[in-house]
């Protein structure tokens, strides 16, 4: 009887998918204890997304978190999904970050570490795997499936032998969109096991309703390991339901060793245990076919869903989905999955919300272009190419070549609050939210976001402005949300809103105002209401050397002062939307006579951020 091993994905990767990673460790801890003894060949906890959502949201030590689930789990191995060169930030970091952050991660907990590049870069890949092997773990090397006109079997072929000569233990398939079918699946896998002498371990998402039958297919083609999830967050945009699969299994003759009998108190837990994140459920996150088409992770769908609501602009979700793949061509058909996903998708709502395609270029983009992520898995749009870098060359080595080791300087700059190798760590990950995480830790100041409760008590006396509602004019009744609010100007101030679905652009005349504010208890997706100033306008542009924003913002960086010149083109002021950096241009050449921002400042459109004189 062939055993078949199972990774148990509740602790992460499943709550990411359906709750946005907001499981708290508080949360996780009852069922380690059960979880521990039912046979796992390993239990995915840490990694992806929760590093981030610890220290944004849930206010946790994400170093905490991983100390505490390996004493709950003494017998099992505890496994993380870990973005190469990337880490678990949005950029690429010096080799000694990387080694420094296997050696802190293999010490506080954990056993196995998926390793994987978001355009299956080798070159990306090469100092976590043998950091990975210096420090005594296991390493698995991993596929980020996609199809196009350049990914085949041989190319995936070609790069798991790549990962068997670089020392890595096992083969992971990531299918992060579910675009893997029965067929693709028995031949990926079975030349995988002809042409490497590693175990191959399948992760396939359920989006597209495929997975189950392309992990019974797979272990019948040679995979020795497969993924499934608790069925308290299985299904839809995670995985197939672990109970499902091990009955499928054993009854095919396969053994296991997953204890059945012991799995309901913690699905019965979990289940009911999950109605208190109701706020974060996305409706973009059950079975979805479409996908197969469009090629669009569910996970990367609830958070275009998030971002176009905060644009007021969710009414566009089908012009972007249909956009994505045209995005997704011009840049060599990356994989869709962190960073790559978040890339292309801003790109494609940026080139539907502003009216023409590439008007406006994320930084990321730009360094997507030069090489700063990796090389291409496709031919680039050259044409894009010149628009986004001009002349600029790109970088044909690996990109971690070009960085300078970054651990003294990152200890120099963190030393004030710091107080670890774990702190410098998470400031390196997410230096403006690490910073504050950390200052607020030592004062004893951490709040995390509060779980909405429409019965609780403490929030019966607040009186806050609603954001969604419906109202009856003449009979008709219409479905408001208010997705953001500009600066008052003239005594009027925009609202942008969707009616019915519908993005629109209200001008309210202010005759009284009171400033009001939202619970705390919103995650910051849902965060519109803004408290602005009747004092603190800022006045609609009136010619070309007005400059202004597509879409509300946060101020990043002003690259220009009042009296400096600029020419038509220059990159003066630097924009966070979406998630991604957007450098503003100058629309004419002269000189700067007026900077209405700061710094750190919430922006809307239609209004003068910064004014030029010819």
């Amino acid at each position: 009887m062939k055993k078949i091993d199972i990774t148990e994905l509740v602790l992460r990767d499943g709550h990411q998918c359906h709750i946005a990673t907001r499981l708290r460790t508080e949360d996780m801890l009852p069922v380690c204890p059960m979880l521990d003894k039912l046979g796992f060949w390993s239990i995915e906890a840490w990694g992806g997304a929760t590093f981030d959502a610890c220290v944004r949201y849930l206010k946790e030590d994400p170093w905490e978190r991983l100390s505490k689930l390996r004493k709950a789990l003494p017998n099992s191995k505890i496994q993380m999904l870990l973005r190469g060169q990337n880490l678990l930030g949005y950029r690429h970091y010096s080799d000694d970050v990387v080694e420094m952050f296997v050696k802190k991660a293999a010490n506080n907990g954990v056993d196995i570490f998926r390793i994987f590049d978001a355009l299956n870069d080798i070159r990306n890949l090469e100092t976590s795997i043998k950091s990975v092997k210096k420090f005594k773990k296991h390493a698995e090397g991993t596929i980020s499936y996609t199809t196009s006109p350049v990914h085949n079997i041989e190319y995936f072929v070609a790069l798991g032998k790549k990962l068997e000569e670089f020392g890595c233990d096992s083969i992971a398939v990531k299918d992060m969109a579910g675009l893997l079918t029965p067929q693709d699946t028995k031949e990926l896998v079975t030349s995988l096991v002809k042409n490497t002498n590693l175990p191959i371990h399948m992760h396939c998402h359920a989006t597209s309703g495929l997975a189950s039958i392309n992990l019974i297919t797979a272990v019948e083609a040679g995979a020795s390991i497969i993924d499934t999830c608790n069925s308290s967050y299985s299904e839809g945009a995670s995985h197939p339901s672990t109970e499902s699969i091990v009955v499928a299994l054993e009854g095919m003759g396969y053994k296991t060793g997953v204890d059945l009998s012991k799995i309901d108190e913690i699905t019965d837990y979990l289940k009911d245990n999950r109605k208190k994140y109701w706020q974060f459920e996305s409706k973009f996150t059950a079975l979805d076919p479409k996908v197969l088409i469009n090629q669009v992770p569910g996970g990367m769908i609830s958070n275009l869903s998030n971002q176009l609501k905060d644009q007021g602009a969710l009414d566009k979700m089908a012009e972007v989905l249909k956009e994505i793949p045209q995005v997704r061509k011009d840049l060599g058909y990356p994989p869709l999955v962190t960073p790559t996903s978040q890339i292309v998708g801003t790109q494609a709502a940026l080139n539907v919300i502003t009216g023409e395609r590439y008007k406006t270029i994320t930084t990321e983009v730009k360094n997507y272009f030069l090489g700063q992520y990796g090389m291409a898995p496709g031919k680039l749009n050259n044409d894009i190419k010149k628009k986004a870098i001009g002349d600029q060359k790109e970088i044909t080595t690996r990109p971690a070549d070009k960085l300078k080791p970054e651990i003294a300087n990152l200890k120099a700059k963190s030393e004030s609050f710091a107080k670890s190798d774990e702190d410098i760590l998470t400031y390196a990950m997410f230096p403006d939210v690490g910073t504050t995480f950390l200052q607020e830790r030592n004062a004893g100041s951490l709040e995390p976001e509060a779980l909405l409760n429409e019965d609780d008590e403490k929030h019966k006396g607040d009186h806050y402005a609603p954001t969604e509602f419906n109202i009856t004019l003449h009979g008709e009744t219409y479905h408001i949300n208010l997705t953001g609010s500009g600066s008052p100007s003239d005594a009027e101030r925009p609202f942008y809103v969707s009616v019915d679905g519908i993005s629109e652009e209200v001008l309210i005349e202010t005759l009284d105002e009171v400033l009001v504010s939202k619970p705390s208890s919103s995650s910051n997706a849902d965060e519109v209401i803004k408290k602005v100033g009747v004092n603190g306008s800022r006045r609609k542009p009136t010619h070309d050397g007005c400059v202004a924003t597509a879409m509300p913002g946060k101020i990043v960086e002003i690259k220009t002062t009042v009296g400096e010149k600029v020419k038509a083109g220059d990159s003066v002021i630097v924009i966070e939307a979406m998630k991604m950096e957007n450098e503003i241009q100058a629309a004419i050449s002269g000189t700067v006579i007026a900077v209405n921002i700061s710094k750190g400042d919430e922006v809307s459109p239609n209004e003068t951020l910064l004014e030029i004189q010819p």
